[in-house]
This record gives structure tokens, C-alpha cells and sequence, in this order.
């Protein structure tokens, strides 16, 4: 089992010998704008789990605070540290919650037809359109203007992929919900070159 903010790492130095240097400063920039911030508006452990239903991929509703679940909040499918994080969740998080009667549910701002890029998960993927879910749970920032350019240049239009005006993202999130739709375990990475380590993961979903 490989550790999961060691791979992580190396993907963000492999981004950065790979994308032309005005774009990797930015980036460069952009990312330690993050690192040592810390989500003190983020929703805390013991209270309930918003009563929302967001659509999946095929545009059915499902229902967030149906736990017991682990939900974590990406980017979106255009995020190659989400795409790792996902699959990574998917190889040694997934097979263990089965066996512990929990479900595992993704959730990004992209609209439901972009989430189909992440069609060969294994788990539910949810559209969060506008961040009704990850503002009510206060992990959603606004991006620095000045850095979309790079952004469009790297991924298209963050606007036309998330369906929305606003330029605005959640922190990539893990939280735990119990049976009664109490959130129980909250972990925001504002640097999104850092993730949820799995093994913390089932730490509390075992504790339910």
C-alpha cells in the first residue's frame, strides 16, 4: 500500500517539469497560497450533515446525510490530484467500507454530464452545482482572479464545466457520516496537493 501524500508529491513535481514555466509559477503560487490555511468556517464534527439531494451522473437524486457513508469533496475531473486521491479511495478505502455497511460518495461542482470523466469509479459521484453542499458545509473558497487565465489555459472553462458564474471551489474534504446523519470525522486540506490519508479514513468509520 503505497503512501497516498508521498504519490501526491511526486505528481506535483511531475506537473511542474511538465507544464511550461510561466504556468508552472503560477501554479506554484497559487498552491502555497493554501498551504498553512486552515478552514475555520468548516463544519464540525458532531453536527448534522446538511438534508440535501444532489443528481449523479445518469440525473438521479441521492441523499447526502444517508449514512453511514464517507463523502469526500473534489475539485473536479479536470484535477489530476482528485483523480489520484479517487482512485487511490477506490483501491484501499472502497473495498473496506464495504465490508463495514458504508458507502462511499464523491462530490464536485461539475455538472452532472462532466462527472462522467470519472465514469470508471466504482462509487456514487454527485453534482454539487453552485456549492449549495460544500458552503453550507464552509469549505468553499473563491479563487484569485488573477490566476484563472492560467487555469482556462490548463483545463477550459472552469465557469462552462461547473455550470455556474461564480469562480468558487471547495477545499478537498473528507468527512464521515454516521447512521443518523451526524457528521462524526471532518478533515479540509486547503492545499490540494495533500489528501485524506486512507488509513484515517477507516479509523473512523470503524469508530461509528
Amino acid at each position: 500500500m503505497g503512501d497516498l501524500n508521498t504519490d501526491l508529491a511526486e505528481l506535483r513535481a511531475d506537473v511542474a517539469s511538465h507544464v511550461p514555466a510561466e504556468i508552472a509559477e503560477v501554479l506554484k503560487a497559487d498552491r502555497e497560497g493554501f498551504v498553512g490555511v486552515i478552514a475555520e468556517a468548516a463544519a464540525k464534527p458532531g453536527t448534522a450533515m446538511p438534508d440535501l439531494t444532489l443528481p449523479d451522473a445518469s440525473g438521479g437524486r441521492v441523499p447526502v446525510a444517508d449514512g453511514p457513508a464517507v463523502v469526500v469533496f473534489y475539485r473536479g475531473a479536470w484535477c489530476p490530484y482528485c483523480n489520484l486521491a479517487l482512485r487511490t479511495y477506490q483501491r484501499e478505502v472502497l473495498p473496506e467500507l464495504e465490508n463495514l455497511g458504508a458507502k462511499l460518495i464523491a462530490v464536485s461542482p461539475q455538472l452532472p454530464d462532466d462527472s462522467l470523466s470519472t465514469k470508471d469509479l466504482e462509487f456514487t459521484v454527485l453534482s454539487d452545482v453552485g456549492n449549495e453542499l460544500g458552503r453550507a458545509l464552509g469549505i468553499t473558497f473563491r479563487l484569485d482572479p488573477a490566476t484563472k487565465p492560467t487555469f482556462d489555459t490548463l483545463i477550459g472553462d472552469v465557469e462552462k464545466i461547473n455550470g455556474a458564474e461564480e469562480w468558487e471551489l471547495p477545499y478537498p474534504t473528507v468527512l464521515v457520516v454516521d447512521g443518523e446523519g451526524v457528521i462524526r470525522f471532518i478533515d479540509v486540506h486547503p492545499d490540494y496537493t495533500t489528501r485524506t490519508d486512507p488509513a484515517d479514513i477507516l479509523a473512523a468509520v470503524k469508530a461509528l
